[in-house]
Parts: structure tokens; sequence; C-alpha cells
């Protein structure tokens, strides 16, 4: 890598600072320090180390026969604000993909059938009475319960409650089994009730603090997003979401990227800076490093230099998922519902724990008179189905698609992607734990750590908590009252 440095700037020392992973995270820190450090005119070199030899975490976008097949994550929040912020500063806003709101829907699988989730239904809060009273999905106690939630008080003691505890309390058992969960595990792999409600979803402990009810802060919010909205509530990019990675890598630019660069430690160096030692051997000098593999690898990174900070991280627990994406003629499941796509229960006890329409969901998914369907399998409830080979990964999706939706002609093709330990969970105690960890990252200026295992999992709060970090650590090492 090399450990010499040169330059200045206005008798300046250049400073550098090492990002260490290339997830969306790592790329979004170091594409804000080369753009912050401009601002500023503040010289800076940064490098960012990524131990595969492509970028992007588990995004990853493969064209296939006139397929765009995502490996992972296919979509992200538009009411979450960072990504497309980076998207417009990148020059590629025009390139954001919407829903296709004609096929707009989500079917949960439930008694072994596929039951739309009723209109309104926002985020699991119902906020339309008609497609309530006339959904199959629920039992009229269980409708009447969940209709109770406008006059439940909310909760006042602080406690960090878990996501099941929540819904059970607001919206009743029925509305967790059959909504929350399915919908929960199709998006964070986890369980309920070890996932804790302020870290994973705090939007709904804030419309309880203000409104008192989650059907009055989801209308409150809805009417706002009727005034502002642009984007539909899920979207891509037109060739997929490795358009992002490419076009952050663009930015940062080849120079200031190491692939195939896996770092075994960071420790202190000379004159309050670090050395950063790669599994090569080589080492190199950085005023400021960023954290943003995995909670776990850094744990192991930052286990000679502090091990409570790394026993802290490894507190994190990941789960392990995998997507097989399937290729079919249309008129081979022109039979099945109209939507994205459907979520699949626990208590069905199936294999698969969703399957995305993707050619109905964004356009250009697939060759016209094609169809390409996307299964999850694993997470927190079936995590041994990862570890099984992609030829019986392959078996298990085709076989469950073709129960579920009578499909009886085997695929075109098959992609299969596994993701071992690649799901951070947020669980009861999570904000503590990030307590704790800040506060041993304090002993260390000019250290940061940024991924989706800290404050916010998806793409949007990933690119929020790389940017911060890219922030803190240049007002640490260049502060506001250096003139540079």
């Amino acid at each position: 890598m090399g450990g010499n440095r040169s330059g200045k700037n206005r008798g300046v020392e250049l400073k550098r600072v090492a990002v260490i992973g290339g997830g969306i995270a790592g790329l979004a820190a170091a594409n804000k320090l080369i753009e912050e450090s401009r601002s500023r005119s503040a010289p800076l070199e940064v490098l960012l180390l990524e131990k595969e030899n492509r970028l992007g975490g588990t995004i990853l976008t493969e064209e296939h026969d006139g397929f765009v097949v995502e490996g992972g994550p296919d979509c992200f929040l538009s009411e979450k604000p960072w990504a497309l912020a980076l998207a417009e500063r990148l020059g590629i806003i025009y390139r954001v993909e919407k829903t296709i709101e004609g096929n707009k829907g989500t079917f949960i699988l439930w008694g072994s059938k596929l039951h739309r989730l009723p209109e309104g239904v926002m985020l699991m809060v119902p906020t339309r009475i008609l497609p309530m009273i006339t959904s199959s999905l629920l039992t009229w106690r269980g409708k009447m319960r969940m209709a109770m939630e406008l006059f439940i008080p909310p909760r006042t003691d602080g406690v960090d409650e878990s996501l099941s505890e929540f819904v059970t309390r607001r919206l009743g058992r029925e509305a967790l089994d059959r909504i929350a969960e399915p919908l929960v595990a199709g998006v964070h792999a986890g369980e309920p009730e070890k996932m804790s409600l302020a870290a994973s979803f705090p939007r709904f402990k804030e419309m309880e603090d203000r409104y008192h009810s989650l059907v009055r802060g989801m209308l409150a919010r809805m009417k706002t997003a009727k005034i502002t909205g642009r984007w539909t509530m899920f979207v891509t990019f037109s060739s997929g979401l490795g358009e992002l990675v490419d076009a952050v890598e663009k930015a940062i630019g080849e120079n200031n990227i190491r692939k195939g660069a896996a770092v075994t430690a960071v420790e202190p160096g000379a004159s309050n800076a670090w050395r950063v030692i790669a599994d090569s051997g080589e080492v190199l000098d950085a005023d400021a490093v960023i954290l943003s593999a995995p909670a776990h690898a850094s744990a192991k990174i930052v286990s000679g230099l502090d091990l409570e900070l790394s026993s802290l991280l490894n507190t994190i627990p990941y789960v392990g998922t995998a997507t097989v994406s399937l290729a079919y003629n249309e008129k081979e499941i022109a039979g099945s519902q109209r939507g994205f796509g459907f979520v699949v229960p626990r208590i069905e006890n199936r294999r698969i724990m969703a399957v995305t329409f993707s050619s109905r969901k964004f356009p250009k998914r697939a060759p016209a008179g094609k169809a390409l369907l996307r299964c999850f399998i694993g997470g927190a409830q079936r995590p041994e189905l990862v570890e099984q080979s992609p030829e019986e990964l392959v078996k298990v999706a085709v076989e469950e698609v073709a129960d579920i939706l009578k499909i009886k002609a085997d695929p075109l093709w098959a992609r299969v992607y596994r993701w071992p330990k690649s799901m951070p969970q947020a669980n009861v105690g999570h904000a503590e734990l990030m307590r704790r960890i800040r506060s041993r990252l304090e002993k260390y200026p000019g250290v940061e750590i940024a991924g989706g295992a800290y404050e916010g999992l998806g793409i949007p709060d990933c690119v929020r908590v790389g940017e911060n970090a890219a922030i803190k650590i240049l007002d640490t090492i260049y502060p506001k009252s250096n003139p540079y």
C-alpha cells in the first residue's frame, strides 16, 4: 500500500483517510470525504480498501439473456432522502426508476392461499376502512382489534420494546402473525420478538408519541407525501441498483480505490496517526480511518487496538440470506395475481420468506413475453437453508413457487446469490449497545464506523451513516478553527 505521503496545499500537510469496506456505506463515506474536502479547500487523500474484487457489498446487479437480475436488494425507500440526494449530486437522478403502479399490490400467504394485503395498509398500519372490512386475510375479531388502535394509549415508560410487543399491544396478535411478521421477515430477515422497535422502526414510536395512534400518524404522513411526493414508495435505477455503485465508484476515482485489499488490523501510528495493516503485510499510514466493513469484520480489525470495542461490535448479530431468481415465459405465470409479490408468515412453515415479481414491479426487468421472479430464503427463521448448495436452493425455490402459484413449467434458468452473515439485526437493547460503542470510540479520535449494523438498515440509511462519518472525520482532522 505504501506508507509515505507527500504534498502540500498552502503550507498544510496533505491528510489521508482510509475507508475500509466498499459497500454502499463505505462508498458514500469516501465520496463525501472527497466532496467536502473540495468545498472546504482541505487537502485530502482518500483511499477506499475493499477485500473483494468488486464494490457494492450486497448490491449486485447482473444482466442475463436480456433480464436485469438483482442478487441483493432491488430497490430503496424514496421517503428517506439520502440515496436520492446522492444520485442527484452524481448526476444520475434521471436514471431513477419508479415502480409500475398498475401492478401495485402485495399478497400474504395464509392458509396456503394468497390474500391481498388490504388497500390502504401502509407498513402494517391500516388507513382505509372498507378494504379492511372486506379483506379475507383477517377474521372479524382481528379486524375489530386493529380498529381499536385509535383508542390505545401510548406507552410512556421509555422501555425498549420489541416489534412483536409493540404490534400486539397496538394492533393485536392477528396483525402481528398475518401482516407485520411476514412483512418484516421479507425486508429485515429478522424475528419480531427480538427486534428493537426504537432501532428498527423508530417512526412507529414517533407516531405513537406524537399522534397517540399509528393510524392518525400514518394519515398525517400520507397527507404530507401527497403534497411533496415525486416518486413511488420504492425506487431503483433503470439498469438496476448497480448503477448507483458504478456512479459512486467513478466519482471516487480508480486511483483512490484498492480492490482485493483485505485489512487485518488498525493500530496507533506515529504522531497520533493510524497504521492500517493489510493481510499481505503492507502498511498504510493514515490520519483517520472509517470502518465500513460489517460489524463482525470490523471487530476483528480492531481486536488488537481495543478488545472491549471488538467485543461490543461482535455483539451485533447477523443472519444470512439467499436470493434465487427464476425466469419463465410470461404465459406460465399469467394466472398468478397481479402485484409486486407476496410474503410468507412463518406459521405457514414454508422454505421461502417472500417472492418478488421483479418484471411486474419495475420496467425493463425482463424481455417481452418473459417473467422474472425472485425468491428470498433463509433469514432468522431458517438460517440453515442458506448453507445449502446452489442446486438445492434452486430446487427449494422452484418447488415452493410451483406449489403456491400453480406453475407447471420449469424455469428457463435460475440464478442463486448467497449472502452469509449479511443482514445485521437491531435487537432489543441496540440503542444502549450503540451508546457503549460510541463511548468507546471517543477514545480514538480519527476512527469512525459506518454501515447498516449501526443506525439504520437499508440503502438510504447506509448512505446517511457513511456521509455522517465522513463529516465527523473531516471535522476531526481539519477542525473548523483551522484556516487550512
